[in-house]
């Protein structure tokens, strides 16, 4: 996806997490866990064991979730020679034959016998064996925690949920009654280490990252930010979420003393009280954390100081996920998905629900009063997998629930307002991060397209992936909009290892700038097209098998030029060569997301003149999300996502007039 990222690395204390208990507390407590369950609403049966497992219906499988992450393999570090070569092939079609012959000099003498390249592989390896993955560290520093721009668009992603049938203020705090309950029915799972062990290929992946979601927070700093977690099952573990309405936020207890949910008609209670009790809008003081973050770590430091700030600020990075209850916001039935997929990236705009956000919070779900739901999440803890899978099992959770709003229930604590103490230096900040997030809008032009011709069912039929089928479609858009292949980058999991993260698929290749050129040349045959575009569907797929394996080539070189400067050395002409320079360049920035729902993630583009590409292949239909900026006069994000839906066109009918032998 992006690059981005951050932490103070703390070492997995996910893997041995267990109670304490003496056995009659523990007697004492499941006694009065099933005597509150008994008041809980009963899940409508639709398939939903795990959900059920929570609720004491089904046992827990307690420790599967790690049962395999001792056993995961190191990430490797790949054979210099191999990635320099494949590095060449990478650069080859998105250089003039001119700049490719001088790109060649410059990694032959890079990796020469005895060269610095060897040097710095022989470090590299040393580095390797003292650490259970020689990269997580680094890649969280330098991709997140070290970025200084604002975290909005450039650093976290949206997710757009299925439209909910919302028609009222109740019915708005009855769904999110109903979402709190799902989280948690998830972050039980977590905590009883009862998920699933998430698998590709048939082998376990590794779940560290799903306890860096919940009860986590980004920390502002004023040259480099923190990353913090609070582990369940310790005695100071949280048991609150914050809730937002109208830019003022509250604390409220989702669980009791010993760890068990609050009923449905409890925290309906909750979230009916914070809406009563914030009538009028109050200062915006969550815009602080769209700024830049220099800018706001500089004014959280001075802030924090003030003990009024320093619990409201303790609070928030304590609490389990922020629920942000949005007011409605003009837009048309016309752009619906647009509208909430702005609210998702960056709340709408300082008139809208900017200001009612946090947006250093790891989670942060939306419910609007027009239906519109979704979430935000800072992106330095985890990738993509693990938030869909808390996304899917909590809408599941949400729809399955049977409401029982009208039970009988012990009265929770009442929600408390978090205040803050502003000097006039946050109230000017205030002011101008107000400007900032509106240019930013004004700026961002985000394209929902739901591509409805067909979903992965063809590509399947064709006996082709689905991913590098999209991918090679994509290609084929950008090549027929300017006439060139773009530095394409596509996020490839590394969680078949220890704590992995992400490497980069290459997705332009010299199969994928061949193929375009024959779309774009009048006389090419269909069943050369066709074996074209199956050649470009098998470059992909080797390039992508070789990043998830620990073979792509982003990480190790960017590997050996951070041990460089970590040794004092000069930066190696390597990487101050313009191959490099343009390949580092992505243009397009894609990612993959699948789910259950019909959901669509967003993210802004990478760099200035570029795109974001976010896709969940359906079925029978393709979900899309593209954003540009409109200060680049180069790229348009309406035209992309309309040349896409041709591109995706042209490619079925090519492979459909192809006779049979076209295929390879």
């Amino acid at each position: 996806m992006s690059m981005y990222f951050c932490f103070v690395f703390v070492q997995p204390w996910a893997v041995t997490i267990s109670p304490q208990r003496s056995q009659e507390a523990k007697k004492f407590y499941h006694i009065k866990y099933l005597a509150r369950m008994m008041q809980m609403p009963k899940v409508v049966k639709m398939g939903l064991s795990k959900t059920a497992a929570s609720l004491g219906r089904v046992k827990p499988q307690h420790g599967r979730m790690f049962l395999h992450q001792k056993s995961l393999a190191r990430l490797p570090i790949p054979p210099l020679q191999q990635t320099l070569y494949r590095y060449l092939l990478s650069v080859e079609p998105l250089l003039s034959k001119e700049d490719f012959e001088t790109t060649k000099k410059v990694v032959e003498d890079f990796g020469k016998p005895n060269g610095v390249g060897q040097r710095l592989q022989m470090a590299l390896v040393k580095r390797a064996k003292k650490l259970d993955n020689w990269l997580s560290q680094w890649w969280l520093s330098v991709a997140y925690l070290e970025f200084r721009s604002p975290v909005v668009v450039n650093v976290s992603p949206g997710i757009v949920c299925p439209r909910e049938n919302i028609n009222s203020e109740s019915d708005q705090l009855k769904f999110a009654s109903k979402f709190i309950s799902g989280v948690l029915d998830f972050k039980h799972l977590i905590d009883t280490n009862s998920l699933p062990v998430d698998q590709m290929g048939g082998q376990p992946l590794c779940m560290d990252q799903y306890y860096k979601v919940l009860a986590a927070c980004r920390i502002p700093g004023p040259r480099k930010d923190d990353l913090v977690f609070y582990p369940p099952n310790k005695p100071d573990a949280p048991k609150h979420i914050i809730v937002a309405h109208k830019n003022h936020f509250y604390t409220v207890d989702v669980m009791d003393k010993e760890g068990v949910p609050l009923t449905l008609s409890q925290l309906y209670s909750q979230l009916k009280f914070v809406l009563e009790a914030s009538t009028q809008p109050e200062i915006p003081v969550g815009l602080l954390t769209t700024a830049h973050r220099n800018t706001w770590g500089k004014v959280y430091k001075r802030l924090n100081k003030d003990p009024t700030n320093a619990k409201s600020f303790d609070n928030i990075k304590r609490a389990i996920f922020l629920l942000c209850l949005d007011s409605s916001s003009s837009q048309t039935e016309q752009n619906f998905s647009a509208h909430v997929a702005r609210q998702a990236l960056y709340g709408g705009g300082s008139g809208s629900n900017s200001g009612n956000r946090w947006y250093d919070k790891t989670i942060q779900f939306f419910v609007s009063p027009n239906g519109g739901t979704g979430l935000t999440y800072e992106h330095s803890g985890a990738e993509g997998p693990p938030i869909i899978s808390l996304v899917d099992h909590t809408l599941a959770y949400a729809h399955s629930i049977a409401d029982d709003f009208n039970a009988m229930t012990v009265d929770a604590p009442a929600p408390k307002k978090l205040n803050f103490n502003l000097d006039l230096d946050a109230l000017d900040t205030i002011e101008e991060a107000k400007q900032e997030i509106d240019s930013l809008a004004g700026d961002l032009q985000l394209t929902i397209l739901p591509f409805k011709h067909y979903g992965k069912d063809f590509p399947k039929s064709q006996k082709l992936s689905p991913d590098a089928f999209i991918q090679i479609a994509i290609q084929l858009t950008y090549y027929k909009i300017y006439g060139r292949s773009a530095a394409t980058y596509e996020s490839a999991s590394l969680r078949k290892y220890q704590y992995g993260r992400t490497d980069t698929i290459r997705s332009a290749s010299i199969a994928s700038n061949a193929f375009c050129k024959a779309m774009e040349e009048s006389g090419t045959k269909p069943s050369e097209k066709a074996m074209l575009f199956r050649k470009a569907i098998l470059s992909h797929k080797e390039y992508t098998n070789l990043a998830i394996n620990g073979d792509g080539i982003d990480r190790h070189l960017l590997g050996l030029k951070l041990i460089a400067i970590e040794q004092g050395e000069n930066v190696p002409d390597l990487f101050m060569d313009t191959a490099y320079t343009q390949s580092s360049h992505f243009n397009v920035s894609t990612s993959q997301v699948p789910a259950k729902h019909d959901l669509v993630m967003c993210f802004g583009p990478v760099v200035p003149d570029g795109y974001g590409i976010c896709y969940n292949p359906r079925q029978n239909h393709l979900n899309f999300a593209v954003s540009a900026f409109n200060t680049s006069p180069e790229t348009d994000s309406d035209v992309f996502a309309k040349r896409l839906s041709e591109s995706l066109l042209e490619i079925r009918d090519v492979l459909e007039s192809a006779p049979p032998t076209a295929k390879l």
